[in-house]
């Protein structure tokens, strides 16, 4: 915590020092709006939420309904500030680019690592930083992965954030069929940006990566448990949406709230490595967008 403190500190002093005129916060935390306002940024503009309002200059309003925020997706979240900023009708398209050095040196780390050109190069991102409630199962990943290589002719590889080791290694272990373990050949965050871009389809959670896929145009299979697709919509038409039709979610829990009982983790457990292979083959069939729904009653 000392450390941290010292950070922010530091932080502070920094931004202090460039005499900015204008912050815009876009995270929704205390903590920034009260490090730009320590740091004496006149104009400061964000939405007012957890409490920071009398801490910003500029305080929008996010949709409330019956006392309860509506679910905005972030990018339309930010999307409105920007208009509030004067931009008229913004393209709400995200977009990234890579370097033709990183684009090289991914091709030719695959190359190393046995990945084949004209192969359909599958990714795999079984973790998710938001909480263990969010991520499907490891022998699930598994199982669509080694169907991927045996169905599809795919080569398949598995990357993760440095935290995300051991979800990493669980799914190698359960998968029968070889996975190019990304981290482990050297990928970071820069690379990983190009091989989502030389992809063919990511496979993933409700999480970072899907963004990345979608701003390169890379159809992307989310698989979504406790968390509603409205917080986090991208308006990607190549994007397959897979959750469970139950009582229970979304809840937006970090854990499982049902430990214990049979109902627990369904929004998960109801979803089957059939269902979401078989959205993922047919996306490299079909630009037909599709939401599947699964009601377990059925």
């Amino acid at each position: 915590q000392i450390r941290e403190r010292a950070g922010i500190f530091d932080l502070v002093r920094r931004l202090g020092g460039k005499k900015f005129d204008t912050a815009v916060l876009l995270p929704n935390g205390f903590r920034w709006a009260l490090v730009a306002r320590m740091a004496n940024i006149p104009r400061r503009i964000g939405y007012d939420r957890d409490g920071r309002g009398g801490l910003l200059t500029d305080r929008l309003l996010a949709r409330r309904r019956d006392g309860q925020f509506v679910p905005v997706s972030t990018r339309d979240y930010y999307l409105g500030i920007a208009r509030y900023l004067g931009a008229q009708d913004p393209d709400p398209t995200m977009q990234l680019v890579t370097r033709p050095e990183h684009d090289d040196r991914c091709r030719q780390l695959l190359a190393q690592a046995g990945f084949r050109l004209g192969q359909p190069l599958v990714l795999i991102n079984p973790g998710a930083s938001y909480g263990e409630a969010k991520m499907w199962y490891p022998d699930r990943f598994a199982q669509v992965a080694d169907r991927c290589v045996r169905e599809l002719g795919a080569c398949t590889a598995i990357s993760g954030a440095p935290n995300e080791s051991l979800i990493i290694a669980q799914v190698m272990a359960a998968a029968k069929l070889p996975i190019l373990n990304l981290p482990a050949l050297g990928f970071d965050l820069t690379l990983l940006k190009s091989a989502m871009k030389q992809s063919h389809l990511l496979i993933t959670n409700d999480t970072g990566p899907r963004h990345i896929a979608a701003a390169f145009d890379v159809p992307v299979v989310t698989v979504f448990g406790p968390t509603d697709p409205a917080w986090s919509e991208i308006g990607f038409q190549m994007e397959r949406q897979v959750m469970a039709h139950v009582y229970c979610r979304p809840c937006q829990k970090k854990r499982c709230p049902l430990q214990g009982t049979p109902d627990f983790h369904q929004c998960m457990t109801e979803i089957s490595s059939d269902t979401v292979f078989e959205r993922a083959a047919g996306l490299l069939r079909s630009e037909e967008r599709l939401t599947l729904v699964i009601d377990p009653a059925c």
